[in-house]
């Protein structure tokens, strides 16, 4: 028997994951135990899509030379697909949560695009954070983020069931990181403790919208609060996660790739670092 949806996150309706099988090794996917546990929770509608990436076709190079290894290699992954499918289904039936999937087969990037089109008719994509092995990986997340208009939360390895009870705010005074704030207050009313952090020199908080000053918004739409200024230490994404250790978070929310992506690449960026070693799941907006 399903639990009770939580009263605070009844705001989320439905929820995506999406996953792409990539090769046989991916059989095991935190966001899909992560989205299904966070389902259960809201009482919401869980979509799982679970693509197959289809090479035979896709380069010219690969048709013309194959001969017959690469097409049975995409009738491998689709069935793999098909499973974790049917597999998440079940799952979801036993925890008395309403899921639908759907199991295409793709070119790259097809299948990104057809993520980002997805991700706009729910309230929320999950999405794995695993290590990147290949470009499909941060694709889907910068895509979704990019292209859905919707919130990406992006689950590393380890992190299978949802938990919200205490979530840390990374806050810069950004646009990005209000729209950040504001797409995940289901979460933060549901929380047992918010903490706003704000990172930099003495300067850069100086000149941004204190953390201080955005507290009161939260406050009045019910989240217990507490803001945190602190010094850089080593870098923002390295004294970001350190914070997460000691206030123990479950959750970090952040707004994204405040610089362009362009930027990011050749000069790194703190979205990307978290989603390369992150301690918890990241909310991310942008």
């Amino acid at each position: 028997m399903s639990q009770p949806a939580s009263s605070a996150l009844t705001g989320i309706r439905d929820v995506l994951v999406g996953i792409a099988v990539e090769n046989e090794s991916d059989r095991d996917s935190p966001a899909v135990g992560y989205g299904l546990s966070l389902a259960r929770a809201a009482g919401a509608h869980l979509t799982l899509q679970s693509a197959s990436w289809r090479l035979y076709g896709d380069n010219r190079w690969i048709s013309g030379f194959d001969d017959g290894t690469v097409a049975d290699i995409d009738r491998r992954l689709d069935r793999l697909a098909r499973a974790i499918a049917e597999r998440t289904a079940g799952d979801a039936a036993q925890a008395g949560v309403v899921c639908t999937t759907e199991t295409p087969s793709l070119h790259y990037p097809a299948i990104i695009h057809r993520l980002a089109e997805q991700a706009r008719l729910h309230d929320l994509a999950i999405l794995d954070a695993l290590v990147w092995t290949c470009d499909l990986d941060r694709e889907a997340i910068e895509t979704t983020l990019f292209k859905s208009g919707r919130p990406v939360i992006a689950v590393p390895p380890g992190h299978t069931g949802f938990a919200g009870s205490r979530i840390i705010v990374s806050w810069d005074g950004s646009a990005q990181a209000a729209r950040a704030a504001n797409d995940a207050m289901p979460f933060l009313r549901a929380a047992e403790a918010v903490e706003i952090v704000s990172i930099g020199d003495a300067a850069e908080i100086r000149d941004s919208v204190p953390g201080a000053e955005f507290a009161p918004h939260l406050a009045r739409h019910g989240v217990n609060v507490t803001v945190n200024n602190l010094p850089v230490s080593g870098s923002i994404g390295e004294t970001l996660r350190s914070q997460a250790g000691l206030f123990r978070a479950d959750l970090i929310v952040m707004g994204a790739y405040r610089h362009s992506r362009a930027r990011q690449f050749f000069f790194g960026g703190v979205t990307r670092s978290l989603l390369r070693s992150c301690p918890v799941p990241l909310f991310l907006s942008r």
